[in-house]
């Protein structure tokens, strides 16, 4: 397989349509596109939204599960090189009145239906939480709902365009450097933020990442992760894509449908996190499903978790380290490295990615082996959308990114992740990296999962905590696990409290990502052992 030569994704599509017009490309239920297919599809729902006004340089918003609907808006508003805005089907109404008014969308396509909410009402809230009129939200185009209240059905679109005569309803206006998708990072603290990734970025990386996993065109995604997330209309979709593979949409993650779907249609790709793989193998029926097809594809976790995907039967997963601003992932390990490395690293940086670790104070670089702060350079975004404050903090005067995330990279140049700069836990004084004292809680044999949080402290202002999953058939003891610690780590670092719960019990994110923010949720008051 050669490297795609276009560097935009309206013309990766025409390329992939020109080399493979009848090859598979999406799969959702009954409906089934192939490449020619879905670009004829694409062109068909561009000419209605240029008719509708979206142009060069506009913003649609998508907000909806994962359906084919939604792949057609993204490359039809790429294609009119308009910007599409990736929307939280999670999302509140106040938390989508701040993206639509931040981003000045234009048009919106939504589901009629978004989990369990009327679209009616959404807006409805939406436009209650707004502190403006949202007056830059000119049309609302819905999926599987009437064209009333001023609304266009989206399956009028193709109509609306079919009598155009104007050339540049046809043109693919999309160039290499235009921003071809704004995706928002959650903020904990502060609002989230709005980041710009363009066409380029999106072809490169992906490529590079799909070489890692040794992509073919006989490839089949299985796609449940959420497509608003940049794990899915980024990484997901053109890694898969720039080696002409399938994809394979299910609309929301259901363990039973996945088995299901990844039988029948033999899927090859797992892209997911380590809970959906657990859910899969605890499912009642698991036994009565051939799962003997998949090979490959990326997750973020620790050993334990990654070890339940390999489990599962995907034996060659890699793990990877990224985030929003860098397309994705920057680091992936090699799917044929041996296990172990993609157990306990994420891969040596792609190439045309540069990672620096360095101290989180003063900037400079750190020598191999040394805990510091992951800095990315390469493909990163060109910066955070209307923040120019925001952006000058994180991009230092080299171009890299400072990511706040806690790495270090070996001898052979592998990046091993060591979790957030901010989840740090300062003990007397003392920094305690999370991340260190997990490793070595894994390595004791009875321990499944272990995460380290904080907790107040009226003496250390933070005390070490542990959040321990047992090994099913074992029960563990504070006292021996701290006994367990003391050989390995400085006695600063030994957790002083202990929460023994299942995996269940774990606070996970809307995308299934453990959410250390909550961990301390765990803890009674006192913050006993328990």
């Amino acid at each position: 397989m050669k490297k795609p030569v276009s560097r935009t994704a309206p013309g990766l599509l025409a390329e992939m349509a020109a080399l493979r017009p009848d090859h598979e490309f999406i799969v959702d239920g009954g409906a089934r596109f192939s490449y020619g297919s879905f670009q004829r599809t694409v062109g068909e729902y561009a000419r209605g939204l240029y008719a509708l006004g979206l142009r060069r340089g506009g913003r649609l918003a998508i907000l909806m599960d994962n359906r084919h609907e939604w792949l057609t808006a993204y490359f039809a508003a790429m294609r009119l090189g308009a910007e599409a805005v990736a929307l939280s089907t999670w999302s509140t109404g106040a938390e989508l009145a701040y993206q639509l008014d931040h981003a000045e969308v234009e048009f919106l396509v939504a589901e009629e239906n978004l989990r369990g909410r009327a679209l009616g009402t959404l807006i409805a809230d939406i436009g209650q939480a707004a502190t403006d009129d949202i007056g830059c939200l000119a049309h609302v185009i819905v999926v599987d709902g009437p064209a009333e209240g001023g609304w266009t059905a989206f399956g009028d679109l193709p109509e609306l365009g079919r009598d155009l005569r104007d050339p540049a309803a046809d043109a693919d206006a999309a160039r290499p450097d235009d921003t071809a998708c704004i995706l928002y990072t959650s903020g904990s603290t502060a609002a989230p933020k709005g980041v710009p990734l363009c066409h380029r970025g999106l072809i490169d990386n992906m490529w590079e990442i799909g070489e890692r996993m040794h992509l073919l065109p006989s490839d089949r995604l299985w796609f449940a992760i959420s497509m608003f997330w940049s794990f899915g209309c980024v990484n997901a979709l053109f890694t898969t894509m720039t080696h002409g593979g399938t994809i394979i949409l299910q609309h929301r993650f259901e363990a039973g449908a996945a088995l299901k779907l990844i039988e029948d249609e033999r899927c090859t790709m797992f892209y997911g996190m380590a809970n959906m793989a657990q859910a899969m193998a605890e499912h009642p029926l698991r036994a009565n499903f051939d799962l003997s097809s998949l090979r490959t594809g990326a997750t973020i976790g620790a050993p334990a978790q990654i070890q339940r995907i390999v489990d599962l039967g995907v034996c060659e997963i890699c793990n990877v380290y990224g985030l929003t601003e860098a397309y994705g992932n920057s680091a992936v390990s090699d799917a044929r490295a041996p296990l172990e490395q993609r157990l306990h690293s994420c891969g040596r940086p792609l190439n045309g990615v540069s990672i620096r670790i360095v101290d989180p104070d003063s900037g400079t670089m750190l020598p191999a082996g040394n805990i510091g702060e992951i800095a990315v350079a390469g493909r990163v975004t060109p910066g955070y959308l209307n923040d120019p404050a925001r952006t000058a903090a994180s991009l230092d005067g080299d171009g890299y990114l400072r990511t706040g995330d806690l790495g270090f990279l070996d001898a052979e140049g592998n990046l091993v992740y060591r979790g957030r700069l901010k989840e740090m836990v300062k003990t007397g004084g003392i920094n305690v990296a999370p991340a260190e004292v997990e490793a070595v809680l894994m390595r004791h044999g009875a321990v499944e999962q272990a995460y380290v949080t904080g907790l107040a402290d009226p003496k250390l202002d933070q005390a070490v905590a542990a959040v321990i999953v047992a090994r099913p058939g074992h029960t563990l003891d504070p006292a021996d696990l701290s006994a367990h610690c003391r050989r390995s780590l400085a006695g600063y670092k030994i957790p002083r409290h202990y929460r023994f719960v299942t995996a269940g019990d774990l606070p996970l994110t809307a995308t299934g990502k453990l959410a250390k923010n909550r961990l301390g949720e765990l803890f009674d008051p006192s913050g006993g052992q328990v």
